[in-house]
This record gives C-alpha cells, structure tokens and sequence, in this order.
C-alpha cells in the first residue's frame, strides 16, 4: 500500500484541525460547545495561575473565542464532566470515567498524589469525614477549619484538605463542581449511581488501549512516541495497537516532509487530500496557554512546529528567558511567537511586557494585522478596553507603541 506524502505546513494543518484550532470560529460560542471541544481534546488540563486568565478558560477561548467562563463549571456541575489525573489534573467528559477507574483503584500507584501512610494513620478521622459527606452533602476543604501552624512558619495543607486529596485519588469522592474555582467533592457513589465496579470496570491494557486512541484522534497526525505522553501512560506497548489499528482502518501512514513516517487519524481523511494539494488553509490567529495540548509536550512542539517553549513562572526571575506566565502566539498555522502579559482586572487593562517572535518569522502587514486582532479578542474576552505594550520586536506595531484602547466585550 502506497504512503501517501505530505508536507510540513500540511501535517501542521492537519494536526491543528483535530484541535479545533485551523480555523477562527464562524460563530458565537455557545454553553455546549465546552463539552464538545473537550471531547475533541479528549482532555482539558486544570492550572490555578491567574495572572491572565486560568488556563482552562484560555484554551478554551483559542478555540472557541469568547465565551462565559462559567459554562466550564456549569458543564461540571451539570455532570457532563470530572476531575482526574489524565495528562495532569484534568477536566474529562464524564462518560470517560471508566478509562480513569483502574488508576482510582490502585492509588497507591499514583506517586506523590496518594500517600497509604497518611490514609491509613488517619483512618478514623477519614471515615468520619465520609460520614459527614453522605449525611450532609458535598464539601470543600475551605468547610474545615486548620488547626495548626507549621513548625517551619508556613501553612501546610489542612488535614482535611491532604485526606479529600488522598479520596479523590483513590476514586471515593469526585469533584462535583467548582466554586470560585475551590473544589467541592461528593462521594463517587452519589455521583455516578449506576457505576458498579464489578459489571464495569475495564481492565488497565483495555482501558489504556482507549486511551492511546483517544491521543491519536486528538492529535489527528502523530509520531508513535507522541501518544503516551497524552494521559501520561508509561512505556506503553505500541507496534501491536498501531498494526491493530491499521487493519481496521483506524489509522493510515504517511511520510510527512523532514518528520518522516508519521499517521494520520481517520477522521482527518475527508481533509486529507485538501491539505495534499495545499488547499487546507490556517485561518486562525490567537492566545495559547501554556497548558494547551498543542504545546504541552514540549518535545512534540519542538518538533512539529520548531517552537521551544517551556514554563518559566518556576524559574527564578533572573534566569528567565522570556517572563513568568509567557503565552504562545498561533497565527495561521505557525507558532510565531510568545508574549509575557499581565491582566490588570480592576482597571481593564492587559498589559503585555514582552512580546518576542520566532527568529524565521518574517515581519508583514498580515502577521500584524493577525496579532493586533488575537490581543484585541483575548483582552476584550476579559474585560479589559486597553493594551499596554512594553518590549516590542523591532518594526512590530510601529506607532502603537505604547499600547491601544479596544471595545471592551
């Protein structure tokens, strides 16, 4: 069977399109487009920084553009999504909850999110805790109170707080909804009442199999190594899958320019021969987060689309390169650059540090025009009616130097 060949710019198209990111959307976004464009990530990754918007809300913006922010947690409070550890602390559809279930089951496998010891020295306070759960509702850990001050001089995690974390991974409550962003947990039992573990439950390959499917619809063209990193699956076996998947068309291979053998999820096959013949266009300009699954393996980034990138907020500030919370800059097709902004609520105003581009971007009216209308889009989405500019590439937003008043949305 011959491989069909496809360039560079169309394997990034190709890749772009399975999520959701090829083109700008043609309409409003709506409170159920949440559950369906995670369901086309498969997974939408949980960080609680807030010097710009929160990521989830963010990837979510580059998609779908503006949107409600409380349709996220709406759509989990509704049910139609959980909390669990996939690719980090995620959001799911909720219908996903068996793939996650055999990890639930054997918490003691999950690292550092689960501690036998802290359970089991804590047993008694534990039971009583579910006790209160299912006598009087759900809970946050903000209902209980700390009893203590560390010797250290900080805060350490209440009690409460270390036990609901070490029951949430063990798969005995679930995050029901979110209030002010706070997690609020019910107990599994209450919330998924037609889950039995013993009809339902699907074995650890089988569940993981799904879940290497799932990373290649997402990421719609992909090099084998790419897919465990997606839920974090640990040296899986491949050869065997991809063959399986080949013989019931799941997949198809391609030899894609400089990246070599590659493939090509099916349902990316009616845009296939668009984007052989150079006619599937990026139309697309906007914010990324830093947690968006096109970027989050930072080696897959660097790869497909030449884009080095890491999180620098960890870094200590004389050591960064580019800023504390920098955000990658899409424009049709390419990731042309990043931006280390700010988001000034109270007086409506995004101030952006630095902005940088990639060294084989080329300066031209289309990229400026594209960028000035990501920023415009991503700061009036959160209020703001002014762009501050601070550190500029040399030529960009010439006379707009100092920033721009927008409509605010």
């Amino acid at each position: 069977m011959p491989v069909t060949p496809l360039s560079l710019t169309a394997a990034r198209h190709l890749h772009l399109a399975a999520q959701g990111l090829l083109k700008k959307p043609r309409r409003r976004a709506r409170p159920a487009d949440v559950l369906d464009s995670i369901r086309q990530m498969s997974l939408l990754q949980i960080d609680t920084i807030n010097i710009v918007a929160r990521s989830p809300y963010l990837v979510l913006f580059s998609r779908l553009g503006t949107l409600q922010n409380q349709w996220l947690d709406e759509a989990l409070k509704r049910g139609e999504l959980m909390e669990y550890w996939a690719h980090e602390a995620c959001f799911l559809p909720r219908s996903d909850f068996g793939l996650m279930r055999h990890r639930m089951l054997s918490a003691e496998n999950m690292g550092w999110k689960y501690r036998r010891s802290w359970m089991e020295e804590h047993a008694d306070e534990i039971a009583l805790l579910l006790a209160h759960i299912e006598e009087r509702g759900p809970v946050r850990s903000a209902d209980f109170t700390h009893p203590r001050k560390s010797a250290t001089g900080w805060w350490d995690w209440k009690p409460h707080k270390r036990h609901l974390e070490g029951l949430f991974t063990a798969g005995q409550v679930m995050v029901v909804e979110r209030r002010n962003f706070q997690r609020v947990y019910d107990l599994t039992q209450r919330a998924m009442p037609d889950w039995d573990d013993e009809r339902d439950f699907i074995p650890k390959p089988e569940a993981e199999a799904r879940m290497l499917l799932n990373s290649a619809r997402s990421l719609g063209i992909f090099r084998p190594q790419w897919l465990a990193d997606y839920y974090r699956l640990r040296q899986p076996s491949l050869p065997a899958l991809l063959a399986e998947w080949q013989a019931q068309g799941e997949i198809l291979p391609v030899e894609v320019e400089t990246l070599g053998p590659m493939w090509l999820h099916r349902d990316l096959l009616p845009q296939m021969a668009l984007a052989q013949a150079g006619k599937l266009t990026a139309t697309h300009s906007t914010v990324l987060s830093p947690f968006d699954p096109v970027v989050w393996d930072r080696k897959r980034a660097e790869q497909l689309f030449n884009f080095s990138y890491r999180l620098e907020c960890y870094t200590p500030a004389p050591k960064r390169q580019y800023g504390y919370f920098v955000l990658p800059l899409l424009h049709q097709g390419r990731l042309v650059g990043r931006m280390d902004s700010k988001m000034h609520r109270k007086a409506g105003e995004l101030e952006i540090m630095a902005l940088y581009l990639e060294p084989e971007t080329n300066l031209s009216a289309s990229l400026e025009q594209g960028l000035k209308r990501a920023i415009d889009d991503f700061a009036a989405w959160q209020g703001a009616s002014v762009v501050r500019l601070g550190h500029l590439p040399a030529g960009l937003f010439a006379g707009r130097t100092g920033g721009w008043e927008i409509d605010a949305v």
